[in-house]
Parts: structure tokens; C-alpha cells; sequence
């Protein structure tokens, strides 16, 4: 399969996939192999959020935690979720992991052959399956090699999706940009796996270039949005200045036993606590401080497990002149995550006909106002496996619709880009103006 920036992109699909995360690729993996797909991705196919996500996969154990991992998930959502949809990522995530071992992901094991588990915060118990610190890293580059192998997909990175083509309600493919030229892509689906709004964010942990476009589209189309304004700002990235994205600090470390202190060196907070809560403590304290950081101490665990567990936490904390076996590290919160996103069914499907989304893009309930930790790799996969099904089952009986489309409308990119920015922004402000000012407005 063919995924240079050369290849000729044809003027219609029957599929067209925006973005290359897990939740894409999924997607594409559980579409039948009969129908023509194109992929694309803004950035480098490799620069997804999912490539980033360090701590693990949360998976039903075994029958008896059902309930619990139920009602850890509500909880951590503050009982906003969507009970329904919960029920079925839980009901879903053993198999979830049978077909992400078939597709050649390894997790870590214990001596005995077992699966090693973690736990992270706001969880009951240990339920997170990890590949050392790095695990969207192995999801992503394991579904990509499978991709790859895909003959009917077409996969082309440095492309981006600047419209939707709608009309009565439906969507009949995109308008794109490569090489700086817009074309005009026709299929019979669309499926809108673009990640979040990091970009947007002075202090973020995702990629910059993950600005929303799928969110301003929406705007701009009137597809029902849902919660764009509950935003997960994670308690713990390493505190560099003038750095564009935040590393991230695995949840996982606190989950292993590292505490967070204040200037005085003492602990101020349960760092298991969920995210939120534990975010709004550091605030508190930084402000009591008079610094932007509040410090995170791991130095209890032995240093041969910390370079097992944690080798690119490690590696990378090392890099910028902090030994995390022996010293204590600067942490300070950003921007992780989004809650809210297009409205979505449990199959992907939106307010707009022929058009799904998934992943962080889509908001089907699952994570209500506060995501758990570790659901987010699961629900993406989930969601986007559904979504794959729904597609083959109705594809055929769905017409290739071709409308005329005058590319002038984009002939100035930077002023369409900057236009979606405001939009969404907007959007935040109206739906919460205390988080907007505490947040957005920096």
C-alpha cells in the first residue's frame, strides 16, 4: 500500500477516513476489504495523540469487576455519562483485546506469562493493560503495519480537510487541501477521527497541529455538538519553559506511588483522586506557592523498576536534567484531553447522515464531564470498531452523490483557519465562560 506524498488521490471513495489515530485506523481495519478507502492525515501519519498516550488500555478483568469498572467510569464522569454507552465499551473491551493481540500488540507480562496490570486514578483496582510507558505508540504503529497491508486503502499524510460536503442533511464527501491545492473528494461516507483541540491551547499535551477543524466544521454546518466546553486538563506534565507541547506524565506514576508536594516538600493531595480534582488541587497550590509547579516525587521505587516501567518518562526527564530515580520533578497542568466533541450514537453515527465520528472527535457519553484514565485508547476502539461494522452492513444501498463546488471559497487559508479557531473558542466561551477565562483566555 501506497503512502507517499506522490500518490495521485482520486475524485471519489466510498470511504473517506480524516485521521490516523487509533480510532481511524480501527475504523478502516473493521471495514470490509472490498471498499476503496482513503485516509489522510494533516501532519505526519505517525503524529497522532494516540502515539502519545503513555499510562494503558483499561479492559474488563474478569466478569466480577463489571460493576465496579461501571461505576468507577460514572464517577469519574461526575454521573453525566451515558450509562448505555458505557456499558457497552465495558461489555466490549475483552474482545477489543483479542483482535488488538491478532493484529501483533504486545503488552507487558509478568514472569509467570500473565498479564501485568495497572491501575491509575480514580480506579478500584488494577484493570490497565500497558506496553511499558509507551502504549499508544504500540497500538498505533501495530494497527498502522496492518493498514499498510490493506490493498483497498489509501493512506496519504500532510493532507488536510478544510470542508464538509453537505446537502439535505447529508454528507457526500470532503474538500481538501495537499500540496497547497484544494480538490474536491466525493464518497459515500465520511468518518471523522481528528483527535481534539489541543492546538488551540497555549499549554497542551497534544500535537499542534490538532487545532479542532472537525468541531468548526460543525459549527459551520450545524451538526450537533455535545459538552465542546468539558475539557480534561491533565494534573501532571513536565514543567519546561518554551516548550510548544507538554510532555505528559503518565497518570500511571502516581498509580505506581508517586506523590506530588508542595514548595515545603510536603504532600498536599490524594494523587489518586480523578484528574480533575487532583488539577484543580495543583492550581490551588501554585497559587499559594507563587510558582508555576508544584513538584512530583517517585524516588520510592527502586531505580532498575523505574527504568522497566517508566523507560521514556525516564529517558526523556533525563534528557531535559532530571534523574527521577533520585530527584524530584517540576509538574504543572495542560490541556490532555476533550469530553465533549460531535454528537455520536454507539455505532458513530451524527446528526448528519453518511457521516461518523470517533475517537475524541465524537461524543457519545461514555466519559460524561470527566474522563477515567486509560478509557480513552478503549472507547476510541470500541466506538470506531462499530462504526466500521455499521458501515459495511449499509454502504451498498447508499448512492455516490456529486455536487459542483466553487474552490474559491478557500482560496485564503489562513484566514479560514483562523476564522475555525474562533469559532470553537466562541463556542467554549458561550457553553462555559469560568473555564474559558481560567484556561483559554492565557
Amino acid at each position: 500500500m501506497e503512502d507517499n506524498n506522490l500518490i495521485e488521490i482520486r475524485n471519489s471513495y466510498d470511504i473517506i477516513i480524516v485521521g490516523t489515530g487509533v480510532a481511524g485506523l480501527f475504523a478502516a481495519l473493521s471495514i470490509s476489504p472490498k471498499y476503496k478507502i482513503l485516509m489522510i492525515s494533516k501532519d505526519s501519519i505517525k503524529n497522532s495523540d494516540s502515539y502519545l498516550a503513555q499510562g494503558g488500555i483499561c479492559t474488563l478483568k474478569e466478569p466480577t469487576d463489571f460493576d465496579s469498572f461501571l461505576e468507577d467510569t460514572l464517577r469519574a464522569g461526575r454521573y453525566e455519562n451515558n450509562e448505555e454507552t458505557v456499558r457497552v465499551m465495558i461489555e466490549n473491551s475483552p474482545m477489543i483485546m483479542k483482535r488488538l493481540i491478532e493484529y501483533g500488540v504486545l503488552f507487558d507480562l509478568n514472569q509467570d506469562g500473565t498479564f501485568e496490570y495497572t491501575r491509575e486514578g480514580a480506579h478500584s483496582t488494577y484493570r490497565i493493560l500497558h506496553h511499558k510507558d509507551v502504549t499508544g505508540k504500540e497500538i498505533t504503529n501495530k494497527l498502522l503495519n496492518n493498514v499498510r497491508e490493506r490493498d483497498n486503502i489509501t493512506l496519504c499524510e500532510y493532507t488536510k480537510m478544510l470542508d464538509l460536503i453537505i446537502e439535505d442533511n447529508a454528507c457526500h464527501g470532503i474538500v481538501l487541501e495537499r500540496n497547497g491545492k484544494a480538490k474536491v473528494v466525493y464518497s459515500k461516507e465520511v468518518v471523522l477521527a481528528t483527535g481534539g483541540i489541543g492546538g488551540l491551547f497555549a499549554h497542551s499535551t497534544n500535537f499542534r497541529h490538532i487545532t479542532g477543524d472537525s468541531f468548526a466544521l460543525a459549527l459551520r454546518h450545524n451538526i450537533e455538538l455535545e459538552n465542546i466546553n468539558y475539557i480534561q486538563i491533565h494534573p501532571t506534565t513536565l514543567y519546561e519553559e518554551n516548550v510548544n507541547r507538554k510532555f505528559l506524565i503518565s497518570e500511571s506514576v502516581r498509580g505506581e506511588g508517586a506523590i506530588l508536594l508542595n514548595k515545603a516538600g510536603q504532600r498536599f493531595v490524594n494523587e489518586l483522586l480523578p484528574r480533575d480534582v487532583v488539577t484543580e488541587e495543583i492550581r490551588k497550590q501554585m497559587e499559594i506557592d507563587g510558582r508555576p509547579y508544584v513538584m512530583l516525587s517517585i524516588k520510592h521505587m527502586p531505580k532498575d523498576e523505574i527504568m522497566r516501567r517508566f523507560p521514556n518518562i525516564y529517558r526523556h526527564c533525563l534528557e531535559v536534567g532530571y534523574d527521577i530515580s533520585k530527584e524530584d520533578i517540576p509538574v504543572t497542568p495542560a490541556q490532555h484531553y476533550l469530553m465533549g466533541g460531535i454528537m455520536a450514537d454507539t455505532y458513530g453515527r451524527t446528526s448528519v447522515k453518511n457521516l461518523f465520528a470517533v475517537g475524541e472527535t465524537a461524543c457519545n457519553g461514555v466519559h460524561g464531564a470527566n474522563r477515567l484514565a486509560s478509557n480513552s485508547l478503549l472507547e476510541s476502539l470500541v466506538f470506531s470498531e462499530r462504526a466500521g461494522w455499521i458501515i459495511t452492513e449499509e454502504i451498498d444501498g447508499i448512492d455516490l452523490v456529486q455536487t459542483d463546488i466553487d474552490l474559491e471559497a478557500y482560496s485564503e487559508p489562513d484566514k479560514w483557519n483562523e476564522d475555525n479557531k474562533r469559532l470553537i473558542l466562541n463556542e467554549i466561551k458561550r457553553r462555559d465562560e469560568d473555564f474559558y477565562d481560567k484556561w483559554c483566555n492565557k
